[in-house]
Formats: C-alpha cells, sequence, structure tokens
C-alpha cells in the first residue's frame, strides 16, 4: 500500500474504535514510527469527518507538556487535538464510563478566549490580552489504541488521546494567580493520587498556550474567542475505575470535580 492509503487505514481503524468501542492495534505499524507530519494527517482526516458529521470545535488541548514524558516518546516537543463540544461535561454529571475508552485523568488548567489568537507568529503580550479568564480544569484522556501501547505517532494521531473534559466554576484573571507557581492536588475520594505545579508545563501553562496558538495558526485552525484551552498536566495522570470521584485543588484557582459510573 501507498503511503496515502496506510494515513487512510490508520485514520479508519481508530475512527473505528471510537464508534465502536473496541481498542485496535498501534497505527504505527502503517507509518514511520517518527513520522509526525503523516501522524497529524490522520488526525486531520477524523477532525475533517468530525465536522462533516456536524460536531462543533470549541477549544484546541496541548499534551506531551512534561519533559519527562517527551524523553520517553522520543519527542522534543508537544502536541495538539482538537476539542469538540460533545467532549464536555459538566462537575454536575456523572461520567459514564462507556463514553470514553481506557480512561485516565490529568489536571490542568483551562483559559477561554475573549479575543482571537490566530498569527502564527503571535507573542506571549497577544496572549495575555487574549485570555479572558482561567478555570481549573479534569481532562480524561482516552486511548483508542489497545492497552496504551502508544508511541509518538500514535497519541497524535488518537488526537492526542483526548476523551473529554470538565471546567471548574470560578472563572479567574491572569492577574488574580500566577499560573506557574500554583501548586496543584488531585484526590480520589479524599485520598491524594496526584501532585504538581504549572511550573511542570513547560515552564508555565503560558508558555504552552504560545505555542499552541504559534502552530494552530500554522496549520490553518487558527484560535478564536470563546475557544477553550487545556493546556496541559500539571501533575502525573491517573487510571480511572468505576465510582471514582476525583477533586482537584490549584492554588488561586479554585477547584474542580469528576465522577464516574460503578
Amino acid at each position: 500500500m501507498s503511503k496515502e492509503e496506510n494515513i487512510k487505514k490508520a485514520a479508519d481503524l481508530l475512527y473505528a474504535a471510537s464508534t465502536s468501542g473496541q481498542a485496535c492495534d498501534p497505527i504505527r505499524t502503517l507509518i514511520d514510527e517518527g513520522d509526525l507530519d503523516a501522524a497529524y494527517k490522520i488526525q486531520e482526516i477524523n477532525t475533517k469527518r468530525g465536522l462533516d458529521a456536524g460536531r462543533r470545535l470549541v477549544g484546541r488541548k496541548i499534551g506531551l507538556t512534561s519533559k519527562a514524558v517527551q524523553n520517553q516518546l522520543g519527542v522534543g516537543q508537544p502536541d495538539y487535538g482538537m476539542l469538540f463540544a460533545d467532549m464536555a461535561r459538566t462537575e454536575a454529571e456523572e461520567v459514564k464510563l462507556s463514553d470514553i475508552l481506557q480512561p485516565k485523568v490529568e489536571a490542568e488548567i483551562a483559559f477561554v478566549l475573549g479575543k482571537d489568537l490566530d498569527n502564527p507568529n503571535a507573542t506571549m503580550a497577544e496572549v495575555f490580552q487574549a485570555i479572558d479568564y482561567a478555570v481549573a480544569a479534569i481532562e480524561i484522556v482516552g486511548s483508542r489504541v489497545k492497552n496504551w501501547d502508544i508511541k509518538i505517532t500514535d497519541t497524535i494521531a488518537d488526537n492526542a488521546s483526548s476523551g473529554l473534559y470538565v471546567l471548574g466554576s470560578s472563572p479567574k484573571k491572569l492577574s488574580d494567580f500566577d499560573p506557574r507557581l500554583c501548586g496543584m492536588v488531585m484526590e480520589n475520594k479524599g485520598e491524594p493520587v496526584s501532585v504538581g505545579a504549572g511550573a511542570a508545563c513547560l515552564g508555565s501553562p503560558l508558555n504552552a498556550t504560545l505555542w499552541l496558538a504559534q502552530v494552530m495558526a500554522k496549520v490553518g485552525y487558527p484560535m478564536r474567542a470563546g475557544d477553550t484551552i487545556l493546556s496541559g498536566a500539571l501533575g502525573p495522570m491517573v487510571a480511572v475505575k468505576p465510582g471514582d470521584v476525583f477533586d482537584v485543588k490549584i492554588n488561586g484557582l479554585g477547584r474542580v470535580s469528576a465522577f464516574f459510573s460503578e
């Protein structure tokens, strides 16, 4: 098969996994293991599938913001994925385990834009101006690849292992807290399961957001006013079990919770 045929086949496998609820084998066997461009082409095919089916794009997520995880996967930069409206959950609703394959949770800072961020050469000052507010967030990552057997190309192709997300309900302006220094604790039914700080996310979640803004403008999906940005994990991800109840506290930013079906 040609490279383009393999890209299409990989996209079909991931799409089938997402619709059937049955994880697939790693797709890296279909493309060169380090071919990030091919992996993003796979992601793009399924992004367009979603848009053509009426899904609404409402933001982006940043992955691989931890240097330790980058080293583990052999890359020197983050990756990105798309956030659709049907991925959002509220703190008041139970998250159904049937809605996501192999779920894990991460605590993050989410930024919501008040202005467009559409310049491929955006500056940090423009990022400051564009962000309307921040909230604590839980990203519920998932993998369409069996047993989380992923390398960098697998996760990029799989929409950066996106799943669902929950936003907190206490918006704060950037002037009200320090995204770099704020500490995070995630508890599951009162027991600490993950700790971290803003500095774990590329030195600051704002650094990650600047990277994302520049890249999304270059690839043709510039971020617009109203978009949500999940800026990257503040601490280690945690596997989800039926009945889990996660509560995240971020200093200066408040809290957010998510609970899962039995």
